[in-house]
C-alpha cells in the first residue's frame, strides 16, 4: 500500500515536472532535470516525422583556452532571463579558463561573459587527469534568476541570468582546483561531486544550501580516499525519493571504514547522511582490471511501484537498481543486470558504458525506454536486439523497454534496438519521439602502448598532446526513440572532437559544443513559401 501512495505521488510530481517544462521550455541543467533523465518533456517541435529537416542554426567561437582535454561545458539553457535587450531565451557554458558565457538563443550572440576571479594558483601543470579550471556543467534557477558555477579554485558563484552580475558568493564550496562535476539543484541546495583526488580534494558528494547568502551552509559525504572518486559527469542524481544518488569509481570497498569504491551511494538530500548503497558481488574483479562505475553515471525515474535507478560503467553490465533499497538486504543484489553488453576485451579504455543511461517515457504508448550510450564493438555474450541499425565498430546507442518479468513479477530491461556506428557516445536527449545523440571523435586511449611516460607523477599515462592526437570531428545524429533509424546526421558541420561533453534540447533547437570553443545550434529549417 505504501508503495501505491509512493507512485500516485511521483506521478503527480512527474506531470507537475512536464507541465512546467511546458510553460519554461528551458534545459537548466546536466541531462534536463535533477534526476539526469535527459528527457525534454515539453519538446514538441522536432517529431520522427520532420526530423530530417534539421540544419546548423548558428556557430559561435567563444574566447577561452582549452585545459587539457577539458573546453566548454555542456550547455544548459534558460527560457526566460531579462537581458538589457529584453526578455530572452539565453544559452549557457562554461569555459575551463574560467569563463562562463551567456549566448543568445536566437542568433547566438555573446550576451554576456564573465571571469570568475582566482586568487588561489594550482601548485602543477595543467593535465588531462586534472584539468585545473572549470569542469562542472552549471545549474540554472530560473526562479531566481541565477545561474551557479564553481570557479578554479573552488569558489561558487551565482551570476545573475540576463547580466551575469554577481548575485550569489563567491563563497569557498570544494576543495581549490578539485575536479567536481555537474551541479545539481534542489529545495535551495546545491550539489556537486568530486574526484580523482586533483586539488587534494577528497572523493565524495558536496553540497551548499545557498538560500541565505548570507549563511551558506556546505555539507559533504565522502566515500573514497585513494581511488577514482565520483567522477561520472552527470555527477549527483537527485531523486523524487528525497535521496541524491552517484556512483564511484575504483577504490577499496569497505563500508565499515565509509570506503565504496565500484559502488552506488544514496544519501538522504539536505543532511548528505549515507543512506544506502550497491556493490557488484564481483568488486574483487571489477577493482582487479580498473572496471569501475566511474565512467557512467546514473538515472533515476519512476515506474509503476518502483523507484529505479539504472547505472553501467566500463564492464558494459547495465544494472536497474531499486531506488528504495539499491542492493537488497545484502548490499550485492541488483534488481536486474543485463548481460555484457561490450568490452570483450576488459579494457578501461573507450570500451563499455561511458556517460549516462537516458530514460524516455513513450505517454501515448504507455512504454518507458532506457538508453545507453556503449563504446567499443558490441559484446559476444550480448543480448539479441530485435532491431540493428548497420554495423557499430567503434559504438553505439542500445534502447531498452522497461517491462515486467513474468517470473520473478520484477522489472527487467528488454533489449529494443541498437544505433548505427558511433565514434564514442555522449549522454542522448530525447525529445518528441526524436533521440539526439553526439559521436565525440575523441581519443580515448589513456596509456602508453610502448614505453614508460611520466606526465606530472602520473606514470604511463599518456600526455596532454598524445591524448589529442587521432581524433576526428564529433557528430550530431537525429535517430528514430523507437526503430534506432537515423533521421539526420550533421556530417562534417563541427569541426572537432569533444570530451566528457552533452547535448541540451530547448524551443525547437539542439545545443553542442566542441574542443575549438565553438557552440553550434541546429534546428529545423524554414518552412518554403
Amino acid at each position: 500500500m505504501a508503495r501505491n501512495r509512493r507512485f500516485i505521488i511521483h506521478l503527480s510530481l512527474l506531470f507537475f515536472l512536464m507541465a512546467r517544462c511546458v510553460f519554461a521550455g528551458g534545459w537548466p541543467t546536466f541531462a534536463h532535470d535533477p534526476q539526469r533523465t535527459g528527457w525534454a518533456f515539453g519538446e514538441d517541435a522536432i517529431s520522427p516525422a520532420n526530423a530530417a529537416q534539421l540544419e546548423l542554426k548558428w556557430k559561435a567561437h567563444l574566447n577561452n583556452a582549452p585545459k587539457a582535454l577539458s573546453d566548454l561545458t555542456a550547455p544548459v539553457v534558460a527560457s526566460v532571463a531579462t537581458t538589457a535587450e529584453g526578455v530572452k531565451t539565453l544559452v549557457y557554458v562554461g569555459g575551463s579558463s574560467n569563463h562562463l558565457f551567456a549566448l543568445d538563443a536566437a542568433s547566438g550572440k555573446i550576451v554576456w561573459s564573465k571571469t570568475l576571479r582566482t586568487d588561489a594558483k594550482p601548485v602543477n601543470a595543467d593535465f588531462w587527469l586534472c584539468p585545473q579550471g572549470i569542469n562542472a556543467t552549471p545549474v540554472i534557477d530560473e526562479k531566481a534568476g541565477i545561474i551557479y558555477e564553481i570557479a578554479a579554485d573552488g569558489k561558487l558563484f551565482g551570476l545573475d541570468l540576463g547580466t551575469g552580475a554577481v548575485k550569489f558568493g563567491p563563497i569557498q564550496f570544494v576543495p581549490p582546483f578539485s575536479k567536481n562535476w555537474s551541479l545539481n539543484l534542489s529545495r535551495g541546495i546545491v550539489y556537486t561531486s568530486i574526484s580523482q583526488g586533483c586539488g587534494g580534494a577528497q572523493s565524495g558528494i558536496y553540497s551548499m544550501d545557498v538560500r541565505n547568502p548570507m549563511h551558506p551552509v556546505t555539507k559533504d559525504l565522502l566515500v573514497d580516499r585513494d581511488g577514482g572518486g565520483i567522477w561520472g559527469r552527470g555527477g549527483p542524481v537527485i531523486g523524487l525519493d528525497h535521496r541524491v544518488f552517484a556512483a564511484d569509481g575504483d577504490g577499496p570497498f569497505d563500508p565499515s571504514r565509509g570506503f565504496f569504491g565500484s559502488s552506488v551511494v544514496a544519501a538522504t538530500l539536505g543532511r548528505l547522511d549515507l543512506a544506502d548503497y550497491f556493490t557488484p558481488d564481483n568488486y574483487a574483479y571489477l577493482t582487479q582490471y580498473d572496471l569501475d562505475f566511474g565512467s557512467g553515471s546514473a538515472v533515476w525515474f519512476a515506474w509503476k511501484n518502483y523507484d529505479l535507478i539504472c547505472v553501467g560503467g566500463k564492464e558494459g553490465v547495465l544494472y536497474m537498481l531499486d531506488a528504495d533499497l539499491l542492493g537488497g538486504k545484502d548490499h550485492h543484489t541488483p534488481l536486474y543486470a543485463t548481460s555484457r553488453l561490450a568490452n570483450d576485451a576488459v579494457s578501461f579504455e573507450g570500451e563499455g558504458i561511458w556517460g549516462a543511461p537516458s530514460m524516455w517515457n513513450d505517454i501515448p504508448e504507455g512504454q518507458t525506454w532506457v538508453y545507453a550510450p556503449v563504446s567499443g564493438p558490441v559484446s559476444k555474450q550480448a543480448p539479441h536486439f530485435p532491431i540493428t541499425n548497420g554495423p557499430h565498430p567503434h559504438g553505439c546507442i542500445m534502447a531498452f523497454q522497461v517491462a515486467m518479468d513474468a517470473v520473478s513479477g520484477k522489472p527487467v530491461l528488454r533489449p529494443a534496438w541498437v544505433s548505427g556506428d558511433f565514434d564514442l557516445p555522449e549522454p542522448v536527449a530525447i525529445a518528441h519521439g526524436v533521440v539526439f545523440a553526439l559521436s565525440t571523435g575523441e581519443n580515448p586511449n589513456q596509456v602508453a602502448l610502448s614505453g614508460a611516460i611520466i606526465n606530472q607523477g602520473y606514470k604511463g599515462l599518456l600526455t596532454n598532446a598524445q591524448r589529442i592526437r587521432n581524433t576526428t570531428h564529433a557528430i550530431l545524429y537525429a535517430l528514430d526513440a523507437q526503430t534506432g533509424k537515423t533521421l539526420y546526421d550533421s556530417g562534417a558541420v563541427i569541426s572537432s572532437w569533444t570530451h566528457f561533453s552533452g547535448l541540451a534540447v530547448a524551443e525547437g533547437q539542439i545545443y553542442a559544443v566542441d574542443h575549438n570553443s565553438n557552440v553550434y545550434c541546429f534546428g529545423l529549417k524554414k518552412a518554403q513559401n
